[in-house]
């Protein structure tokens, strides 16, 4: 167990701080209201789980260590639903509905897109 909760403490720990070196770039160089680094960091971890199961699926993979670090570990890390809760709340505070509902319904179809694709790649 301790074992296990480590693995996962290290992929999210490297997540995290992927997470937080792409929020930076984008704060340097966003010149939009909206969230792309949280958009392209759920687009990004949507794809590479697909990618990870895909490969875990077609090589009858039992590898525990693989998922608790890269699945459970990096992409929970990496991924972020509370901060595109929380913009999406920002939005509607500030009656910026349009860019609220274009970036929930973009973020659901894109990322359900990029985990198909990720295990497609695979199978």
């Amino acid at each position: 167990m301790i074992k296990n909760i480590l693995l996962v403490l290290l992929g999210g720990g490297i997540g995290s701080v992927a997470r937080y070196l792409l929020s930076y770039f984008f704060s340097k160089n966003e010149a939009t209201q909206f969230p792309w680094a949280t958009f392209i960091a759920n687009t990004i971890g949507c794809l590479l789980i697909g990618l990870l199961f895909g490969y875990i699926q077609k090589n009858n993979l039992q590898n525990e260590t693989l998922k608790l670090i890269l699945i459970t570990g990096f992409c929970g890390g990496f991924t972020t639903f509370s901060t595109f809760s929380l913009e999406n709340i920002q939005f509607i505070q500030n009656q910026n509905y349009n860019l609220a509902i274009l970036y929930t319904i973009s973020s659901l179809v894109i990322g359900l897109l990029a985990v198909i694709i990720g295990i497609k790649i695979f199978n």
